[in-house]
């Protein structure tokens, strides 16, 4: 495996998530933290990485336990979803997400 593809936990990423996911000055991928967790049903897993893609913030999703099979077999894990953003643009993930109290008031 080449250096720069692999993420903390051990996951490759390549093609286009590779070459949008930020570098630090050393030209090593900067580490991805925990977003949020949603469950499938309702596609707000969807709605919130496509609201991150929107944005240019890169995300990569982790099925727990045994997601990724529920995923395989009907289309959707019945484990639910974790998001990934890379560090740097967390904070900036978190008030996409969850709104601004800002905007609330409008």
């Amino acid at each position: 495996m080449e250096d720069g593809m692999k993420l903390e936990w051990g996951r490759r990423i390549t093609g286009k998530l590779l070459e949008t996911w930020p570098k630090d000055e050393n030209g090593e991928l900067i580490e991805p933290v925990f977003l949020t967790h949603c469950m499938s049903f309702d596609m707000r897993d969807e709605m919130i990485v496509n609201l991150l893609n929107a944005y240019d913030i890169p995300c990569v999703r982790q099925y727990p336990a045994d997601g990724d099979f529920g995923r395989l077999i009907i289309g959707m894990s019945g484990q639910g979803v974790d998001i990934y953003v890379p560090k740097t643009m967390y904070e900036d993930a978190v008030n996409l997400t969850e709104g601004s109290a800002e905007y609330e008031e409008l």
